[in-house]
């Protein structure tokens, strides 16, 4: 070890000359990895504006399409895709805005791009649209039967599984499974094309699911419980979740 460094503890000394290294290494690099320009404002980049600036604009903004498409903007605002910007399906708008006629926006008409928000999956809310693309109308363009703007089913859905998948699944292999769905939520007609609008309601009251489960005799082959002193502060599904209600 170099004779300059104080008689210390061998591990000492080394440590010393280690921290001294890279102190060192860290003065000679630093001014490599500092942007130029950098701390002239505060803690910023003084050139990073100009730098945006000068890149190329790629992004319009939905403000720019209504401008000029006002029918599909007012279809777009009353319908289900009323949140997304335009560009999410018709790709990067800035070259159409400025010329029009040259650039033409994209028009996705793969059976790949809607299953990007609307394939099934597990982990997305029920109630959300989704689709098996396997099997629902196989080789059909998903536009073909939906108007992209306001996409409403091209017919009613029949079966509260078709939207409710996950559950419908859940449901079939519970205790409950041949329960209708109506038997415990009074659902309004219009819920089937306007969900959001008509929300289907669900038992707020213990006495409901004592209709079966209640101990007495109510001819059920349903487990049986005495409402009195079982967890009487609580409605029922807070414990048991209803579409697979096993006991806990």
């Amino acid at each position: 070890m170099p004779n300059w460094i104080p008689n210390l503890p061998e591990q000492v000394r080394r440590l010393a000359l280690l921290v001294v290294v890279v102190v060192i290494a860290f003065l000679i690099v630093r001014p490599m990895l500092i942007p130029a320009g950098f701390g002239e404002q505060g803690h910023f980049r003084s050139g990073a504006l100009n730098d945006a600036v000068a890149h190329d604009y790629k992004y319009a903004g939905k403000a720019s399409c209504e401008e000029c498409h006002d029918d599909m903007t007012s279809m777009l605002a009353s319908g289900y895709h009323n949140n997304l910007s335009c560009e999410v399906c018709h790709g990067p708008l800035a070259g159409h805005v400025e010329e029009p006629e040259e650039v033409q926006p994209e028009f996705p008409r793969g059976r790949n791009f809607c299953p990007v928000c609307h394939e099934y999956l597990s982990a997305r809310p029920t109630g959300f649209p989704q689709i098996v693309s396997q099997s629902h109308n196989q080789l059909k363009a998903c536009i073909n039967c939906h108007e992209p703007h306001d996409p409403v089913p091209s017919e009613v859905p029949e079966k509260c599984s078709a939207c409710h998948g996950k559950i419908a699944r859940s449901k079939a292999v519970s205790h409950h499974a041949n329960v209708e769905c109506d038997f415990c939520h009074s659902v309004n007609e219009g819920h089937k094309t306007s969900p959001r609008e008509f929300r289907a309601a669900k038992p707020i009251d213990r006495n409901f699911c004592g209709q079966c489960h209640a101990d007495s005799e109510n001819g059920s082959d349903a487990p049986q419980i005495d409402l009195s002193s079982h967890e009487p502060r609580y409605v029922c599904w807070q414990c048991h979740y209803p579409h697979l209600p096993e006991a806990k």
